[in-house]
């Protein structure tokens, strides 16, 4: 069995309070047993797309330092983590980048694939498309298909990371609500997450973990009020049965995850062997009207 937990947080108001208070939390739940650490989209911080503004290009210059940091809390814990990190490749060239940890070492990396770019989430400003595809990241509790965020609502991600031999998709996610919105659209919004995400787990037969922001964020440039992060961070298993799953507040969510089951229920549901894969070319076009 493998032992999981998901750090659900509010941003603290400065990087320095995030890191400790998000190094604690990690070292309450590897204490527990949880020997795989999933942390939120850009952990470290703010989530500062909400507005466009070069200062926050700094924050990217730090990516070699924290690399080497959290390489460090992962050696000292003996666990695998999985970060969420701002990276400067060069100047004037930046990626949303997820790092593996396994015990100290670097086991891979992903970089975000698709971009948002929508009122309150202006990450094409800050992020160039990840070149590095959908790579499964083995590491000493399994294969791992670490995505983030937006790509979740893309299935052909997930279904490549699952053909690719990932034994579970794992998603850091900065997601939520603006106030303004009504009661019924909220509902919609979230309920839409969560179904997406568990349609990867069905339609693969491996489990998803999902690991979320909460709380509310202003936007600092004051064009709009800002973002209420809803968390319901959640595990589901390769049917997309809920196996754990949080509120809108700050929680440690941990669960023991079977990756053996997979077999079990693809077995029973086989969706990998009944694809028609010679039809699909379709899918390489933005849009089949040929």
């Amino acid at each position: 069995m493998l032992k999981v937990a998901l750090i659900q947080m509010s941003y603290r108001g400065s990087k320095g309070a995030m890191v400790a208070d998000t190094v604690a939390k990690v070292k309450e739940v590897a204490s527990s047993g949880a020997n795989l650490v999933v942390l939120q989209e850009l952990h470290q911080g703010e989530y500062f797309c909400q507005s466009e503004d070069t200062k926050f290009f700094e924050y990217a210059k730090s990516f070699r330092a924290d690399v080497e940091f959290w390489a460090g809390v992962s050696k000292d814990l003996n666990i695998v983590l999985v970060t969420s990190l701002f990276e400067q490749r060069a100047p004037g060239l930046y990626h949303n980048t997820a790092v593996v940890f396994d015990c100290g070492e670097v086991a891979g990396k992903y970089r975000k694939m698709h971009i948002p770019d929508d009122p309150g989430f202006y990450e094409k400003f800050y992020f160039t498309p990840g070149d590095l595809g959908f790579e499964p990241i083995n590491t000493s509790v399994g294969r791992l298909g670490v995505l983030v965020c937006w790509d979740q609502w893309f299935p052909e991600a997930a279904r490549i990371m699952a053909l690719k031999g990932a034994e579970v998709l794992i998603y850091p996610t900065a997601i939520g609500w603006f106030d303004s919105d009504s009661k019924d659209e909220k509902a919609r919004q979230l309920d839409a997450w969560i179904t997406i995400q568990r349609s990867h787990a069905i339609a693969n037969g491996i489990p998803v973990i999902s690991c979320n922001r909460s709380g509310f964020e202003a936007d600092s440039s004051g064009v709009i009020e800002g973002i209420r992060f809803w968390g319901n961070s959640f595990v589901c298993g390769s049917q997309g049965e809920f196996l754990a799953h949080a509120d809108t507040e700050e929680q440690n969510l941990v669960v023991e995850l079977d990756l053996n089951r997979s077999k079990e229920v693809r077995d029973i549901w086989p969706f990998m062997r009944d694809r028609r894969v010679e039809y699909y070319s379709c899918l390489g076009k933005i849009y089949c009207d040929e």
